[in-house]
């Protein structure tokens, strides 16, 4: 984590002082300073909010089976610069019939850190049926389907996906339900109401690189659309995960933040 985001985290206030004779001084009155914030962020639904949310680390339905640290509010927080990209690629996917879904975008350095300690315990692999059901947890980082530090933390990437209008009801998900395999049909698995993606969100398996030619052409025309409509909007797409998209001309390339994804991080 960069020194700019440590000295975010680090920052203290109404410290006691000690005069030069040893007496213990009263305590000051109370900072009125503003507490940190992201600099430069907004909350997407402010920007747009025409764009659905689905923000899967803030509740249970994600590959470690939990709500992730740093993750109190359900938002999509990203860089003023990513969000003003975002709305117009809403505009472009509304033309198609669709539109745009997210399910992360900020990520504090502290939930990167979460995953890099989930994957070092072997026992905990109860969602592993849906969410890497063909790849063994201890080869998740060095097939990069997780990283840290992630340019998640810098507030300039994006996880989503698309749906048709008009947007049908999703299911919801129920802690302990059974689990269906990310890769099944669309039919089977657990019901986003994305378009056919070819796999589920987050699935860690090499159906979910964006050209794999393994899955459904329907499945296949659909990446294409998602890729055309992000990368002409300014962002950059990873072979791996078909979901996943970095802003081109991020503000903060070199500098990884970890206020929680909360309203007041954003001032």
């Amino acid at each position: 984590m960069a020194g700019w985001s440590k000295g975010l985290v680090g920052l203290t206030v109404g410290l006691v002082t000690v005069a030069g004779c040893g007496r213990p001084q009263p305590n000051p009155p109370p900072s009125t300073a503003p507490p940190p914030s992201l600099p430069g962020f907004v909350v997407l639904s402010d920007v747009d909010p025409r764009i659905l949310t689905d923000i899967r680390y803030a509740g249970p339905h994600n590959f470690v089976g939990r709500p992730v640290t740093g993750y109190p509010e359900p938002l999509c927080l990203l860089t003023t610069q990513a969000a003003e990209a975002l709305r117009r690629v809403q505009d472009a996917a509304l033309a198609t019939g669709h539109t745009l879904k997210v399910y992360d975008c900020y990520r504090p350095q502290s939930a990167a850190d979460e995953f890099v300690a989930w994957a070092r315990r072997p026992d905990e692999e109860q969602m592993k049926a849906e969410f890497y059901p063909r790849v063994a947890k201890s080869d998740l980082f060095d097939q990069g389907y997780l990283g840290a530090p992630t340019a998640h933390s810098r507030g300039s990437t994006v996880d989503l996906t698309l749906v048709d209008l008009p947007a049908r009801q999703q299911a919801g998900y129920l802690p302990g339900q059974p689990l269906v395999a990310c890769t099944a049909a669309q039919p089977q698995r657990f019901g986003d109401n994305s378009v056919d993606m070819g796999t589920g969100f987050d699935c860690f398996d090499p159906l979910a690189h964006t050209d794999s030619t393994r899955v459904s052409p329907t499945a296949r025309e659909n990446r294409r659309l998602l890729h055309r409509l992000m990368t002409d909007g300014g962002f950059v797409g990873y072979d791996r995960e078909w979901w996943h998209f970095r802003y081109r001309d991020e503000p903060w390339p070199d500098t990884y933040f970890d206020l929680p994804v909360a309203r007041s991080s954003v001032g």
